[in-house]
């Protein structure tokens, strides 16, 4: 039903803008534009800023532009263009940071669930790899579509769409459709058989002043180690269509079709045992099974292997969506404006693994176990600002109601194990182990004022109300891990205070102090009945407390920012054990304490010569979790004063830029300091450094040339083996053998090139 309600919406939304299309004159339409209109041209007139630092903000903020999305090769993850501002890590196992198991962005010590992410105001939950009310910004748009990428270090504005923000937000936004009919085609072959083909057509400007686009990418690439493909297929849709000079309408629609072969987790012992090229066996069936039999004989596994968790025969994640959006803008006065955008996000998803540990009744030793997720969920965010004399006062209302399902099943494989693809849904399970349903209410209010005391100086205040109610009822119960109830986070008061001061044409301060609060999410539900209602009553939403000051500069050639941030993080939820385990008292959700951070950031641009720009930027980050842990049974992990996992103390990342309008390219460096996957820190991932290139040219000249390119990416191009992402398998109080699965390496080097040309 949400699905078609969806397409009815912009379907009606499409039949408004043709209908409309011969009722208006073009000229009078577009020929009075808003401040903020005029202010995104100005922008896109200064393409060499592909960094902005949030100038007029009592934030820190950086906004990076669809220029310097479009450096990199086709089909790249925006985070991974993101990762260069200052205290961001972002990590992937593959060169293009979009294979969705391995991703993972931390930002201030804050990791990818404790985020909050936007495309267009919609709410993109916390874009985790078993989302319950989300989706990744690779299947919620492509690459090409993003115009810029706004990134709020510590408190996003109270009325981004989020109830996961504890530290940092990410709000994407689409580009417009152009005022001209057009279209663009690019293609992209490189590493590992890698094909990206996208086109896009642009409607120009429709003679009732309204435009649009449609566009399409496919994005298919082999593994660059063991066996497996991943793909995608990807079509976006967006239109703008005023209405007289007070009143537009935005909307679109987008579809994802991802499958993708996973990549083998690995541990240092295994990867010194067998080797950093060790990966999934998908090509050779006969070991699986072996490796199998032994494992449920107890008899002696095929050299080098020392366990069927070496290497799995296959692995996959399959992912479909649907997300769309409709936005009203309303200049109901000249001083007041409403915004309001509905939004509607259908998914089905699976997360396969060939297991060796059930197997196929009446088949092979080995079977298919399956995570599938079902994600259909709608709602509305709205906006209301009222300009009086030196005051800006705005407030917004967002609602969500959310349907998610949750199931582990069983399928079965044949003898000799073909008759299933590990890139197709499958169905017709021969057990279901556990199938959940969740039902999620979001209602958010904010209200804030933001007041010019005086020309330089100008002071922000406000708060947002959330309460979130998430009801969990098994379908099928598991005793383990199904539990029955209902979890509400209710906090009716988080306050966001700023100020920004301008010292003088050419600099500024700012600071700000925000609280934020994680609802709680079906992921505290994963626990036994009994661990969940010992725990239930006496749960606390985690929460943080932000404080950030700054200086921001713009003078002849050079701007950018200083910033100085202390963060305490409360109430962190993390599964020990709360009772007697001969009682039935299983691992559950608890508070545990909380986590202090303190930090330091930096960022600037220099435009040296002509042409030629150097940006850089660093980071130094101390988080640190404030006590030990100790469960129900007063058994002691020894945290207190531990660097949190995945946190590292140094972030230093530089960009060497060349454009002259037909030669362009740059070159970057990546480097991070040591990380931690135990809680006592008693195992080290080394730290890391690795280049990526740019090199390409514009032709022009005749017809046939002008809108034409060639463009050269290389990433990792000193070969560098490093360790990318760490926690694919979670994290550990201690693991001083080093044998815990839970690393991904980082891919070789690779080399795509690009041919683009728009007519």
């Amino acid at each position: 039903m949400l699905r078609n309600r969806l397409l009815l919406g912009v379907a009606f939304a499409a039949l408004c803008t043709t209908s409309f299309a011969f009722a208006q004159d073009t000229t009078e339409v577009t020929k009075k534009k808003s401040e903020k209109e005029l202010a995104a041209e100005a922008a896109v007139a200064q393409p060499e800023e592909i960094v902005v630092y949030g100038k007029g903000e009592a934030r820190q903020v950086q906004t990076v532009s669809q220029d310097d999305i479009a450096l990199a090769a086709p089909g790249t993850s925006p985070l991974k263009v993101v990762a260069k501002l200052p205290s961001v890590n972002f990590q992937s196992a593959d060169p293009f940071g979009s294979y969705e198991w391995s991703t993972r962005i931390t930002v201030r010590g804050f990791n990818q669930n404790q985020l909050g992410f936007t495309l267009d105001d919609v709410p993109l939950g916390d874009m985790s790899y078993a989302n319950n009310n989300g989706l990744h910004i690779s299947r919620a748009i492509s690459s090409e579509n993003i115009g810029s990428v706004e990134l709020a270090q510590g408190a996003g504005a109270l009325g981004t769409a989020s109830t996961s923000n504890l530290g940092g937000t990410l709000q994407f936004k689409s580009s417009d459709p152009k005022d001209e009919l057009g279209v663009l085609v690019s293609g992209t072959y490189g590493s590992n058989n890698t094909n990206h083909e996208f086109m896009r057509v642009d409607t120009g400007l429709l003679p009732g002043g309204g435009k649009a686009f449609i566009s399409y990418g496919r994005q298919y690439a082999d593994k660059w180690k063991g066996d497996g493909v991943q793909r995608q297929d990807q079509v976006n849709s967006k239109f703008i269509q005023p209405f007289g000079e007070d009143f537009k309408l935005t909307g679109f629609l987008n579809y994802s079709n991802r499958r993708e072969n996973d990549y083998q987790d690995q541990s240092f012992e295994a990867l010194g045992r067998l080797g950093w090229n060790n990966d999934n066996i998908s090509d050779n069936w006969p070991l699986a099974v072996q490796l199998a039999e032994a494992y449920q004989n107890s008899t002696p596994y095929p050299a080098p292997y020392t366990s069927p968790w070496d290497a799995y025969y296959n692995a996959s994640g399959l992912r479909k969506d649907t997300l769309g959006g409709l936005t009203a803008d309303w200049d109901i006065t000249s001083n007041v404006h409403l915004k309001v955008t509905g939004y509607g996000h259908h998914n089905e998803g699976q997360g396969l693994w060939w297991t060796p540990a059930v197997p196929t009744p009446g088949g092979a030793p080995i079977s298919i176990r399956t995570t599938e997720y079902n994600i259909n969920r709608g709602g509305v965010v709205s906006s209301l600002s009222w300009k009086l004399d030196t005051h800006e006062i705005e407030g917004g209302l967002w609602y969500e109601h959310n349907d998610f399902n949750n199931a582990r099943r069983f399928y079965g494989l044949n003898v000799d194990g073909t008759n299933r693809d590990s890139l197709s849904f499958q169905s017709d399970p021969f057990y279901t182990q556990w199938e959940s349903d969740y039902t999620t209410k979001t209602r958010v209010f904010h209200l804030q004022d933001t007041w010019q005391i005086i020309d330089p100086l100008k002071v922000n205040f406000g708060f947002k109300s959330m309460k979130v109610d998430i009801a969990g009822k098994p379908v099928v119960y598991y005793p383990a891990s199904v539990s029955r109830g209902k979890l509400t986070t209710d906090k009716k008061f988080l306050p966001q205070a700023g100020v920004n001061y301008t010292l003088n044409d050419w600099s500024e301060v700012f600071a700000d102090y925000t609280k934020n609060a994680r609802a709680f999410n079906s992921g505290n539900f994963g626990v036994s009945q009994t661990a969940f209602d010992a725990t239930k009553d006496t749960l606390q939403p985690e929460t943080s407390d932000t404080y950030e000051l700054g200086y921001r500069f713009h003078v002849p050639k050079f701007e950018g920012v200083l910033a100085l941030y202390h963060v305490k993080f409360k109430n962190r939820l993390l599964s020990v054990q709360v009772g007697s385990p001969i009682l039935g008292y299983a691992s559950g959700i608890q508070n545990v304490g909380g986590v202090t951070s303190n930090g330091f950031e930096a960022a600037g641009t220099w435009h040296f010569i002509e042409n030629w720009s150097l940006f850089g930027s660093y980071a130094y980050n101390d988080s640190t979790y404030d006590g030990d842990v100790v469960d129900a049974l007063n058994n002691i992990t020894h945290t207190a004063g531990k660097t949190t996992v995945d946190t590292p103390k140094h972030l230093l990342k530089a960009q060497l830029g060349y454009d002259d309008d037909t030669v362009f390219g740059n070159l970057g460096m990546s480097y991070m300091s040591e990380r931690y996957y135990t809680y006592t820190n008693d195992i080290t991932v080394p730290s890391q450094t690795v280049f990526d290139a740019t090199l390409g040219y514009r032709f022009h000249g005749s017809d046939l040339a002008e809108g034409a390119s060639i463009q050269l990416n290389a990433t990792n191009i000193f070969d560098k083996k490093y360790i990318s992402t760490i926690g694919s398998g979670g994290f550990a109080n201690s693991d001083p053998s080093g044998t815990m699965q839970t690393l991904l390496p980082g891919a070789p080097r690779q080399v795509f090139v690009t041919l683009t040309k728009q007519f």
